[in-house]
């Protein structure tokens, strides 16, 4: 079996037992989904009547099976905290919503971190590269929901560059819909930039340090050569898998973020469905970010073995 044959098993295996752990949590939890569907004035024979249209009256394996197979169909039921909206529809409505954070938040993470250690590693321990490790250590220490409230005091409320809280929908402008992910989107991307800066920054370093390099100079290549031709390839590598993990992250959706900014998206969907106890939503959104994660991550291995076929996974 091909490589890339072998880690579609191994992700569709691991998203199975994945799946199978959420929906047995969610079982185990106390309380009767019916009676939080009906509310505590419902009779004996509605609740009845809920449970077996809800498939709580069968055995554990069937309703497993069941909700895996709508979850593939798309059929995931109803919601109780939104009025009985369609889940799958809710979740489709959401979903380009943080796939565009998520994707602007990456496109800023890799426009900073890039050019920044481009710029540090021309010298170590020079002024650039002090700076820039000052600069990173700052950005690192600043969780994203300060730098989020920090973007709407100076932008929002001060330069008045952006209205908080009047987030526009893509359907309605799609143009003010990304202008208003500009600053969601950087308060994501900073931190997460200043990690991957210095990931980036020490894996350069220590392949300077290398024969190989050493034999590149031997040869009369300028270090500028050696740095783009040689270096990048073996150093971007830790940097991948660094850049994979975050990608799962804000693609399974930037909570705290959209909560700051008010932005209706996979995260603050997921924030409401726990304070509602609406448990057949988060029991899909918990499945819908592991699937994320699985997937970010399986990507990345092909990508390694993309950059460095000799490198092998297991």
């Amino acid at each position: 079996m091909s490589f890339i044959g072998k880690r579609l098993v191994i992700t569709l295996a691991t998203l199975f037992l994945v799946s199978l752990l959420t929906f047995t949590a969610f079982a185990l939890i106390p309380g009767d989904p019916a009676l939080l569907a009906l509310g505590i004035e419902a009779t004996g024979e509605q609740l009845a009547e809920m449970r077996a249209n809800m498939g709580l009256d069968r055995s554990f394996p069937e309703q497993y099976f069941s909700w895996l197979a709508r979850f593939f169909t798309g059929k995931l039921g109803y919601s109780s905290r939104f009025h009985g909206a369609s889940i799958s529809g809710m979740i489709l409505e959401r979903l380009p919503v943080t796939f565009t954070l998520a994707a602007l938040s990456l496109l800023f993470i890799v426009l900073i971190s890039v050019p920044a250690v481009l710029l540090s590693v021309k010298k170590e321990n020079g002024f650039v590269d002090r700076l820039m490790n000052t600069v990173t250590a700052i950005n690192i220490s600043f969780p994203g929901f300060f730098l989020g409230v920090l973007f709407i005091w100076v932008f929002g409320l001060v330069l008045r560059l952006f209205v908080p809280g009047a987030y526009v929908d893509y359907r309605e402008n799609s143009g003010a819909f990304l202008a208003y992910l500009l600053f969601p989107a950087l308060a994501i991307a900073i931190p997460n930039a200043a990690i991957v800066i210095k990931f980036l920054r020490a894996s350069v370093f220590q392949q300077l340090r290398l024969e190989y390099v050493r034999t590149a100079y031997s040869k009369g290549n300028s270090r500028q050569r050696v740095l783009y031709r040689h270096i990048l390839k073996n150093a971007i590598i830790p940097a991948v898998t660094l850049l994979g993990m975050i990608t799962g992250e804000i693609f399974s959706g930037s909570i705290v973020i959209e909560q700051v900014f008010t932005i209706p998206g996979i995260g603050r969907l997921l924030i409401a469905s726990i304070t509602s106890r609406d448990y057949t939503m988060v029991q899909t959104l918990v499945v819908y970010i592991a699937f994320m994660v699985v997937l970010a991550n399986t990507l990345v291995d092909i990508a390694i073995r993309a950059i460095d076929p000799r490198i092998r996974f297991r």
